[in-house]
């Protein structure tokens, strides 16, 4: 379900004081209900890249496939348009104590490089020719008892070019992608609660 962003501004995370540049984009509240400690197994199940977008609908393999495809022809995924050249990672402006916490897993199934990894709150980066991106999530107390996963993702657009692409594919994450992604998520949690132990890093 999506959210409102002050579902993520609300919260005391520690992203807050780290990006305070990066806008809220999207956030969302995952399909994994669980206890206190379940954290470790939705970050785990996130950077798996279990079966997306392979799993997912066509027309979402289409547009996931037309994306790459269309970076790969302009340069926007070059490796200078990334972190380290284009952009400085947020490892770079994280306090002492958090420098020497878990960064958490590498991503198998995304792009995506792991900034840090608290007990409820976890961030990763990307950054491309057209965007520097933050997928930040986090594991809060449900309405009904319980918690569940919060996903958000923060933007800092690559400049007026990155603002139009931004607002170019919102409507294709926010009606294919998105609900796609959510439906994986919940058949990958309750797969995981039904056969298998949280996983802990």
């Amino acid at each position: 379900m999506k959210l409102p962003k002050s579902a993520h501004t609300s919260r005391p995370w520690r992203i807050h004081e780290i990006a305070p540049d990066f806008q809220v984009e999207d956030v969302w509240a995952l399909p994994t209900p669980g206890g206190p400690e379940d954290f470790p197994r939705l970050v785990e199940q996130t950077v798996s890249g279990d079966n997306f977008p392979e799993g997912a609908p066509l027309l979402v393999r289409v547009v996931w496939a037309a994306r790459w495809k269309i970076g790969s022809v302009f340069g926007w995924d070059r490796p200078k348009a990334g972190l380290g050249t284009r952009v400085a990672s947020l490892r770079d402006r994280l306090p002492d104590e958090m420098r020497e916490a878990p960064r958490g897993p590498e991503s198998a199934g995304f792009p995506l490089t792991p900034v840090y990894l608290l007990k409820d709150e976890w961030a990763a980066e990307l950054a491309n020719g057209t965007v520097h991106t933050i997928m930040h999530l986090g594991w809060v107390p449900g309405e009904s008892g319980g918690y569940r996963g919060q996903m958000t993702v923060l933007v800092k657009p690559n400049g007026r070019f990155g603002a139009v692409y931004m607002a170019a594919i919102k409507p294709f994450r926010l009606w294919l992608v998105y609900p796609a992604l959510m439906r994986e998520i919940e058949r990958s949690w309750r797969a995981g609660a039904a056969g298998q132990p949280p996983v802990h890093p």
